[in-house]
């Protein structure tokens, strides 16, 4: 039974009336789209009564002096979108790509318990949306091709052009991942010959959330071309050309990134529960994201990754990108832990385990402030690839806040995906990492991960920016030698060394990397 109100009805919309078959009523049943008042002045003098809501219809009854009495109105309140209609989120659209080798998510709204079918090509699935409208159907695992057309069958049909399978990164981050290609180096000359339709690109605006959104707005899937190019993440897009010329498949870039940003933003709810060193922002998740105003802050917990990363789940990836940190300076080695929450977070956002996540060390810089802030971040981000599937690019040649050669940064990340995911194990995909020491006398020998077939000295120059202490933990600057894959350290003012550094300073740029070309990474053996 419906609750009767006297009503006025209010209503905004275009003047459409309809026809429709209400069960169990002796009458017909007229459903009004538009300004209730014009469209009652019409049918009668009286005064109406509310009988109820049935479906986001207001239903409301009069007689009716030129109708059948007992006919019901039925108004039409267009407060929310049209139903009746397919709607996908931003994500999925014309010129994207979708991942190869996985089972693909296709996803999106219409009416409850609507039948909903999506065909490509040989393919065809259908799912039935939810009591809220929500409907998802799961397209199997196919081979990186096309463009093909993608149909969408629901209360009406959506056909998306030009789509293809291949290879999807999610590009996060901070400003030098948001950087493009229009900013960094050769920028005329390399717009200018990206003739690349098989790489695509999609920009995610900035958005803050209070809660975990479900779609974002964005224009849409872009293809590389001249005209485009220019916009697109530039470490992504080198990434992806590099990848795309060694894989000869279609490469899809997510730009979900803000300049200036902590991490702390970009972490789930469950990534800091999950990292007991976190347990001050676990605590208080609650209270988080914070507002300025009335505006959600966007450097406040949980913000970024409720409006930027969680309306993105669960489109296939094959893995992500980051590039953040400079935001961070100060932490310590409390980014590796935020570093874990993230990682965590959103491998559980796309419920992949094993979903490989690779970063970029950041650049040596002349930030204002304790000059050992910087190599605290490398410290962290170093020690962030014990967890599985990680990787990280090192920049210690760059030297600048934001480099603009983001050409050798795109490119040794690409290296990873290359030898970790993509089979190519004869790949030099990493410079030198610090593995152990042993002292000798009054040297130390110092051992390396990813020699890389030998150690040199990119520019020929006696190996710089090492120092050496003893037990009185004051370093001396230090002589280094290779000797096969090693490098022996010493220095004539400490006969007993116990410690070693390497690069340990924000503005070293040091000259130490293997055969590949690949720098080695800042490394300490102490903890002083």
């Amino acid at each position: 039974m419906f609750h009767r109100q006297s009503c006025q009805p209010k209503l905004t919309a275009h003047s459409q009336t309809k026809v429709l078959p209400l069960q169990g009523a002796r009458s017909a049943v007229i459903a009004v789209e538009g300004k209730a008042d014009d469209v009652l002045r019409k049918l009668t003098r009286n005064s109406c009564e509310r009988v109820g809501d049935l479906g986001g219809l207001t239903m409301l009854t009069r007689p009716v002096m030129t109708l059948l009495s007992g006919i019901v109105v039925i108004a039409v309140l267009r407060a929310v979108p049209a139903v009746g209609a397919v709607k996908l989120p931003a994500v999925i659209g014309d010129n994207m790509v979708l991942q190869q080798q996985q089972l693909v998510p296709i996803w999106g709204w219409d009416d409850p318990d609507m039948m909903v079918t999506v065909e490509m090509g040989e393919v065809k699935e259908t799912a039935q949306a939810d009591k809220d409208g929500k409907w998802m159907v799961m397209l199997p695992a196919m081979s990186a091709g096309g463009p093909h057309l993608v149909t969408i069958v629901g209360s009406n049909t959506i056909s998306l052009k030009n789509v293809c399978v291949g290879e999807v990164w999610l590009c996060g981050g901070q400003s030098n991942m948001e950087w493009t290609v229009h900013d960094s180096k050769g920028a005329n000359e390399e717009i200018a010959a990206a003739h690349h339709p098989r790489i695509r690109h999609i920009k995610i605006p900035h958005t803050t959330a209070e809660k975990p959104q479900s779609d974002v707005k964005s224009s849409g899937w872009q293809i590389c071309t001249p005209e485009s190019a220019g916009k697109f993440t530039a470490v992504g897009y080198y990434f992806a050309r590099h990848l795309q010329r060694e894989l000869k498949v279609p490469v899809g870039l997510i730009g979900s990134n803000w300049g200036g940003t902590p991490i702390e933003p970009w972490i789930p709810a469950n990534g800091f529960t999950k990292v007991p060193a976190l347990s001050e922002f676990a605590d208080n998740i609650d209270k988080y994201p914070v507002r300025r105003g009335k505006a959600i802050y966007h450097k406040s917990p949980l913000a970024l990754y409720n409006g930027m990363i969680n309306p993105l789940t669960p489109y296939a990836l094959k893995g992500v990108l980051w590039y953040q940190g400079e935001s961070n300076l100060g932490d310590g080695m409390l980014y590796h832990e935020k570093m874990k929450a993230l990682i965590i977070g959103w491998r559980t956002a796309w419920n992949r385990a094993d979903m490989p996540f690779y970063f970029v060390q950041l650049a040596p810089y002349r930030y204002k402030g304790d000059p050992l802030a910087l190599p605290g971040i490398w410290e962290a981000q170093t020690a962030t690839l014990s967890m599985q599937h990680t990787g990280m690019a090192v920049t210690v040649d760059l030297s600048d806040i934001r480099p603009k050669n983001k050409q050798d940064v795109g490119k040794r990340l690409a290296l990873w995906p290359l030898a970790k995911n993509y089979g190519r194990t004869d790949l030099v995909y990493s410079g030198p990492l610090y593995k152990s020491m042993q002292v000798e006398n009054n040297k130390v020998r110092i051992t390396f991960d990813h020699v890389g077939g030998g150690l040199i000295s990119r520019d020929g120059k006696p190996l710089s920016y090492f120092a050496v202490a003893g037990k009185d933990q004051k370093f001396a600057t230090a002589s280094a030698d290779i000797d096969d894959d090693t490098i022996v350290v010493g220095a004539d003012s400490v006969s007993e060394p116990v410690a070693v550094r390497f690069a340990w300073d924000q503005e070293a740029t040091p000259n130490l990397s293997n055969k590949a070309g690949l720098p080695a990474s800042p490394f300490r053996t102490d903890e002083w």
